[in-house]
């Protein structure tokens, strides 16, 4: 473990951690993902212009219908431009994890180093989290919400975090990747403080993406094992030492 990697993880609360790594190497690229409730992987196999091939993989998912998601991915993104990835559009209908790993594995597939996100979403404190982000172990965002609505920094005050999509657009293209990731995860951090009994019904759940969607939600049961790395010594996707070549 690196210094980097030692001082973004550590977070002196107890609350939600999510890290991702996507790790470029030529004509190919691998997105990993590890947090309280995943752990999965997308290697792109390209030619610098066109996807060859796509490698997803699920190690820890929380839902029994999460394994059919890989085959939707690949087939998603198979034989597409790494420039047309974000035109896809077809979100919804893949798992939300896979997906958004393949657009950064697409976004950074020809960057010559290694990018670590760091996220944190502390659980709340009368009321209040703190959400920070860390990109190769520097501070690069945060704000602090109490009910879903950013209450700092001032900017951003009143702001729901469902409906920051038109405020992360303003923003620079390496702006706009940190705003949503630190926002996705904002989001999804709830997950450890609802009740399990409350989140393992898909049928209630909005189609929104591949397990909910009806078809899969009529015998989706909830199966994935957590984990807590908040205030720990290991962070997540400590143990990932995929090689790159032997992928695909």
């Amino acid at each position: 473990m690196t210094d980097i990697e030692t001082s973004a993880h550590a977070q002196p609360a107890p609350g939600f951690t999510r890290r991702i790594r996507i790790s470029p190497a030529p004509g190919r690229v691998r997105a990993a993902v590890e947090d309280d409730f995943h752990r999965m992987s997308v290697t792109l196999l390209h030619d610098n212009v066109t996807v060859i091939s796509v490698k997803a993989e699920l190690i820890r998912a929380p839902w029994n219908t999460c394994p059919g998601a890989v085959a939707k991915c690949e087939d998603t993104f198979t034989g597409v431009a790494l420039a047309a990835f974000v035109a896809q559009k077809v979100k919804a209908s893949n798992c939300t994890h896979l997906y958004d790993l393949a657009l950064l594995a697409a976004a950074h597939a020809l960057d010559a180093v290694p990018l670590i996100y760091d996220a944190f979403v502390s659980d709340p404190v009368e009321g209040v989290r703190r959400a920070r982000l860390y990109r190769n172990g520097e501070p690069v965002l945060g704000w602090s919400d109490a009910n879903y609505r950013v209450i700092e920094p001032a900017e951003l005050a009143g702001m729901k975090l469902n409906e920051m999509r038109a405020w992360i657009e303003t923003l620079a293209p390496v702006q706009q990747e940190a705003a949503r990731i630190l926002n996705w995860v904002s989001l999804i951090a709830h997950g450890r403080i609802i009740p399990m009994d409350r989140q393992s019904d898909a049928s209630r759940m909005p189609p929104s993406y591949y397990t909910f969607q009806p078809e899969q939600a009529r015998s989706a049961v909830r199966i994935g094992g957590t984990r807590d790395f908040s205030g720990g010594t290991e962070p997540p996707l400590a143990n990932d030492t995929q090689d790159l070549r032997r992928i695909l």
